[in-house]
């Protein structure tokens, strides 16, 4: 698994793409915040300490804390229901840019709510308007995952749950549980998880990040997660290796992110190229593009060229990612092609 070719940053845009891991949050414009800052008369500082308020700098602590506290700023942000539109639609222009060709895009929304008070079924609504929109006008197949935060209650998230449940038709197709796994159990959420299941949206569950990798078992075997958002600690216990190799669970792995907020003291201390060699199935993505600073192509450089995984495997990263999305078999097999077709190497698609 190695690999002396370095390519230029254009040759890693070409690839195609699947995304199953971006927050919409984490993924907006700076010079669009400035905007929204003058329209709507938000005292903000210069543009270069609001960077520094809202994406991650070399200079840094990479920690969870520093990590987490981007988001507070962004909160502020979100006045209207134009602007959340507007966000949606740059986020999927974004990926559209960096020849994404499917992305599940998810959204927290008590998040996207708390600074006016929106109710939290119209907040899901302008995404949704945001999300139709801008897939027609960039081209790239877009699916919604609504996120909860193990921090707020169990009644929260069994709202949000209801209330995605109510939206699958407008291209809701999945339920997420994120946040503090260090102090708060997945297990709280049950009963959210087993009626959006029920209901026909999928799961996928922050297991492993920050937490051990007893939270990988507990979201496999108590909240039916389908796919893991990173578990890069599932290798600290074989028998949650097992399960999860048994299982064929993709982990939605997003190495730039486990290294800036602290989960790996080092690039070259991630797990990654470990979980293949395990034969675990390895999705690559995003995370919080914009507060990282990164686009997909630079996670795919980053593997290639900085952890010595082949070409060849990342494309098979990529069409695991293409095997693991939430969509009907007809598109999830049309989409394997898409992306065989289009990725250097022997097909694979079969």
């Amino acid at each position: 698994m190695s690999t002396t070719t370095k390519h230029p940053i254009d040759f890693y845009r070409s690839l195609p793409k699947v995304d199953l891991h971006r927050h919409l949050e984490g993924s907006l414009r700076l010079g669009t915040l400035l905007e929204i800052g003058r329209d709507h008369g938000l005292s903000l500082p210069n543009t270069e300490k609001l960077r520094e308020l809202v994406q991650i700098g070399d200079d840094e602590d990479f920690t969870f804390e520093n990590f987490l506290s981007k988001f507070q700023m962004l909160r502020l942000f979100y006045r209207s229901p134009e602007v959340i539109e507007r966000l949606t639609r740059e986020t999927i222009e974004d990926a559209a840019l960096d020849n994404v060709r499917y992305m599940e895009l998810r959204f927290t929304p008590v998040a996207l709510s708390r600074s006016e008070g929106f109710d939290l079924g119209s907040v899901m609504d302008w995404v949704i308007q945001g999300t139709r929109k801008a897939e027609g006008e960039f081209g790239v197949k877009t699916r919604l995952i609504a996120s909860v935060n193990r921090h707020e209650s169990a009644d929260l998230a069994m709202q949000v749950t209801d209330l995605a449940i109510e939206r699958i038709d407008g291209g809701i197709v999945g339920l997420d549980l994120a946040g503090n796994e260090a102090e708060f159990a997945g297990s709280a959420f049950l009963g959210a998880f087993k009626k959006a299941q029920r209901a026909g949206l999928h799961i996928t569950i922050h297991a492993g990040e920050w937490g051990p990798s007893e939270n990988v078992s507990e979201a496999i075997l108590y909240l039916n997660a389908e796919r893991i958002g990173h578990g890069v600690r599932v290798l600290e216990d074989p028998s949650v290796t097992t399960l999860a190799r048994d299982r064929k669970i993709p982990f939605e792995v997003c190495v730039t992110s486990n290294y800036q907020s602290g989960v790996v003291p080092s690039l070259s201390a991630h797990p990654l190229t470990r979980m293949l060699d395990q034969n675990l199935e390895v999705t690559i993505n995003t995370d919080d593009p914009s507060i990282s600073q990164i686009q997909l192509s630079d996670e795919y450089r980053l593997i290639v060229e900085d952890m010595n995984v082949s070409l060849d495997v990342l494309r098979e990263c990529v069409l695991a990612g293409a095997r693991a999305a939430f969509l009907p078999d007809s598109e999830k097999k049309e989409l394997v092609n898409q992306i065989a077709a289009g990725f250097p190497g022997d097909d694979l698609a079969g």
